[in-house]
């Protein structure tokens, strides 16, 4: 049986192994510039030899599956450290979230071959506090990716609907943002690494929750809650 720890040795232990994971994916990152480097000179080799369509092919997805394990990598790095953020006053969550649905819908690289439409439906009252504008619109944008991803999986025709709202509890205020309906999952993406959306979404979460807010899945919904002050 192994022995109990006092707190203070369980944190410490939990502090050398954070110290470890970070270097080790330090090490792994460096690794896979260095794999990269050299399938972008077979990549160049072969265009120059006019090698057949396929075997580029090949080499084109080798490197973008090393891009996307580096875009991994750093996020996990990302997600080792704490998260500083700088807020400001009167920030709009409904700004930010719109934005960031205007994005998505026009398509950019990053959220590959996404499909389908999405709405926003959001109450006619201000959703305005003390927030950091960049680091909650790169978590919402992580957020809203990965929904998306999992309307695919649904395959049922519906919309993504985003919603805005506020939410009263025990004397204070909260804004509320719901993504649905998903599909039903049996673990929390919001505390998972099982893949590159996972690992985002878990580091959105850690946004979220350095702001005094909580981020959940629940009944095929991901929801944020974030405090109104």
């Amino acid at each position: 049986m192994k022995p109990l720890l006092l707190k203070t040795q369980d944190s410490d232990s939990l502090q050398t192994l954070g110290r470890a994971s970070l270097q080790i994916i330090h090490d792994l990152k460096n690794q896979l510039n260095g794999f990269k480097l050299y399938a972008t000179f077979l990549q160049k080799r072969l265009e120059k030899g006019d090698r057949p369509a396929d075997e580029q092919e090949t080499v084109a997805k080798l490197i973008t599956g090393l891009d996307r394990a580096a875009i991994d990598l750093s996020t996990l790095v990302q997600y080792c450290r704490p998260v500083e953020v700088r807020k400001q006053t009167g920030v709009d969550l409904q700004k930010i979230m719109r934005g960031v649905v205007s994005t998505l819908t026009i398509g950019t690289q990053a959220t590959g071959a996404l499909i389908g439409s999405m709405v926003i439906d959001a109450e006619p009252v201000p959703l305005t506090g003390a927030f950091d504008p960049v680091a909650l619109a790169e978590a919402f944008k992580s957020i809203t990716i990965g929904a998306m991803r999992l309307r695919q999986h649904k395959k049922d025709g519906s919309t993504l609907t985003v919603r805005l709202r506020r939410e009263g509890l025990e004397g204070k205020t909260a804004a509320v943002i719901e993504w649905q309906p998903l599909k039903s999952l049996d673990h929390d993406p919001f505390r998972s690494f099982a893949g590159s959306d996972e690992i985002r979404m878990s580091f959105a979460a850690k946004i979220v929750e350095a702001h005094g807010g909580s981020a959940e899945h629940r009944n095929g919904i991901l929801c944020v809650s974030l405090p109104l002050k």
